[in-house]
C-alpha cells in the first residue's frame, strides 16, 4: 500500500500596490512647477530666477516626504492622488510668485511682503498634516466612533467666527478668525469634519430616508417625518449665510449634505429638493442682505457699477482678464491680472490661469481637479463598508462644489462667493484642510485596495488519500 499527500495551499492574491507608479508621476509633478517657474523668471527679468534652485529643491523634499510616508504606511493607497495634489500644490506657488514679482501690486503696498514664502510655510504644514493623518489614523472606520462628537466639533468650528473679539469681518464676510498674528478660516476644516458626521449619522438612518410616501411628477417623496434632517441643515446653511454672510461656505455645506444623502438613499427626490431648498434660500437672504446682493449685482451687471462697488471693479478686470487669454494665453508672467487689486493671489487666481495660460490652461487645470474628483469617487465605489462609502463621497463631493463654485463665480457663471481654489490660491486654512483632505482619502483608498487576509486553511486543504494496488 503507498500513500500520496496532495497539499493545496491557499493564500492571499497579491496586489500591485503601485508605488513606483506613483514615484515616476511625483517626478514630472515637482519638474512641471519647476520649469514654470523659470519660464515666469525669463518673462518678467529675462534671466534665470534665483530662487529656483530653492523652489525645486523644496517642494521635492516635500514630496518625497510625503510619498515615503504612503509607502511605508498605505502601500496599496491610489497612486495619482498624491502626485495631482502635489502638481496644483506647485503650479500654485508658481502663479502666487508672479502676482508677487508685479510692480504695480509693490508699488500700491508701501510695506509689501511677498505672500510666496508665507505659501511654502503654509505648503509645508499641510504636507505635515498629510503625514499626520496617515500615521494616526490606522482605519478610517474610527472615525464612524466620533460621528455626533464630529458634529459638535463642526458646530463650534462654525461659530466661531461669530465669537466677539475673535472673529474678524473681512469684506463683508464675517468667516475668519484672529489669534495673535495668524488668521485662520474655520470653514475649511469644518467640511471635513462635517464629512464624518453626515457618513456616521447616514449610514445609520439611510434606510429609514429611503422610504418614500408618495409620488409626485414622476418623483418618490419622502415622508414628512424623515424631512427633518434635509431642513435642519437648510436652516443651519441660512443661519451661517446670514449670520456669517458666507454664500459659499452656506452652499458648500448644504449641497455635500444633499450629495451624500442622494447616495445613501438613492433617491433622485433628495436632489430635486435640495436644490429648490437652496435657489430658495439664496434668493430669500439675497433680497436682504447687502453683501450678498453686492456681489449679485457684480455678478449681473458688473459694468454698471465699477465706478462706485469694489467688487464690480474687480469682476469688470476679471473678465478682461479672461479675454485677453484667448486660446493660449499671453504666457506666463506676461499678463495683466495684478490690476484686479486685492485678493488677486487669492479668490481670483483663477483669472491669473485664463489671462496668462488661455482657455488651454483653464481646462487643464479642471481637468487636474477632475482627476482628484474621478479617484476620490472610485475610492467611494471601491470602499467595501457603508461608512467609508459615504466618506469619499462626501469628501470628493466638497472638493468638487468648491471648485465649481469658485471657478463659476471667477468665470461669472454664479455671482462670487468669496472661496478660494484648493491647493492653487493663497492661504494657510485652505492648503491645509485639503493636504488633511487627501490624507483621508488616500487612507481609504489603501483599505479598499488591500488584498483581504488568507482564510485559515480548512480540512480539506490537506487530503490524504490512500491508494490500495
Amino acid at each position: 500500500m503507498s500513500v500520496v499527500t496532495n497539499t493545496t495551499t491557499i493564500g492571499a492574491i497579491e496586489a500591485p500596490s503601485r508605488r513606483n507608479t506613483e514615484l515616476a508621476l511625483l517626478a514630472f509633478a515637482v519638474v512641471i512647477p519647476v520649469f514654470a517657474y523659470l519660464n515666469v523668471g525669463l518673462a518678467i527679468d529675462g534671466e534665470v530666477p534665483s530662487g529656483m534652485l530653492g523652489y525645486g529643491l523644496g517642494l521635492g523634499l516635500l514630496a518625497s516626504v510625503a510619498h515615503l510616508v504612503v509607502r511605508k504606511f498605505a502601500p496599496y493607497a491610489d497612486p495619482l492622488l498624491l502626485p495631482l495634489a502635489t502638481l496644483l500644490n506647485g503650479l500654485g506657488l508658481v502663479l502666487i510668485w508672479r502676482l508677487d514679482q508685479s510692480p504695480r501690486i509693490i508699488a500700491r503696498y508701501k510695506t509689501f511682503t511677498p505672500d510666496a514664502p508665507n505659501q511654502m510655510l503654509y505648503s509645508a504644514i499641510g504636507i505635515a498634516m498629510f503625514v499626520g493623518v496617515l500615521l494616526i489614523l490606522k482605519d478610517h472606520r474610527v472615525l464612524q466612533r466620533y460621528t455626533y462628537i464630529s458634529m459638535v466639533a463642526a458646530l463650534v468650528l462654525l461659530l466661531l467666527p461669530l465669537v466677539p473679539g475673535l472673529g474678524a469681518d473681512v469684506f463683508g464676510a464675517r468667516i475668519w478668525i484672529r489669534i495673535g498674528g495668524f488668521s485662520i478660516q474655520p470653514g475649511e476644516f469644518a467640511k471635513i469634519v462635517l464629512a464624518v458626521f453626515f457618513s456616521g449619522y447616514l449610514m445609520v438612518k439611510r434606510d429609514a430616508l429611503a422610504l418614500a410616501s408618495r409620488r409626485f411628477m414622476g418623483l418618490y417623496l419622502p415622508r414628512g417625518r424623515d424631512l427633518g434632517p434635509i431642513i435642519t441643515i437648510w436652516a443651519v446653511s441660512l443661519l451661517i449665510l446670514i449670520f456669517e454672510n458666507d454664500l459659499g461656505t452656506s452652499l458648500l455645506f448644504f449641497g455635500m449634505f444633499v450629495i451624500m444623502l442622494y447616495v445613501a438613499t438613492e433617491r433622485t427626490s433628495w436632489i430635486v429638493m435640495g436644490l429648490l431648498m437652496s435657489v430658495a434660500g439664496a434668493v430669500g437672504v439675497a433680497s436682504f442682505a447687502g453683501h450678498v446682493q453686492a456681489r449679485v449685482d457684480a455678478w449681473a451687471d458688473p459694468f454698471s457699477c465699477a465706478e462706485t462697488v469694489p467688487a464690480c471693479d474687480q469682476m469688470t478686470q476679471v473678465m478682461m482678464s479672461f479675454g485677453s487669454g484667448g486660446i493660449l494665453g499671453t504666457g506666463l508672467g506676461q499678463g495683466n491680472s495684478d490690476l484686479i487689486g486685492f485678493a488677486a493671489n487669492s479668490d481670483f487666481i483663477f483669472a491669473t490661469v485664463g489671462e496668462e495660460l488661455g482657455l488651454t490652461g483653464v481646462m487643464a487645470f479642471l481637468l487636474l481637479y477632475g482627476l482628484i474628483i474621478e479617484r476620490g469617487v472610485r475610492t467611494s465605489l471601491a470602499a467595501r463598508d457603508p461608512f467609508g462609502k459615504l466618506l469619499a463621497m462626501g469628501l470628493s463631493g466638497a472638493f468638487a462644489l468648491q471648485i465649481f463654485v469658485v471657478a463659476g463665480g471667477v468665470m461669472g457663471l454664479i455671482p462670487l462667493t468669496g472661496m478660494t481654489m484648493p491647493f492653487l490660491a493663497y492661504g494657510g486654512s485652505s492648503v491645509i484642510a485639503n493636504w488633511a483632505l487627501i490624507g483621508i482619502l488616500i487612507r481609504i483608498s489603501d483599505t479598499a485596495r488591500r488584498p483581504a487576509p488568507a482564510p485559515a486553511p480548512s480540512p480539506d486543504a490537506e487530503m490524504t488519500q490512500v491508494v490500495r494496488p
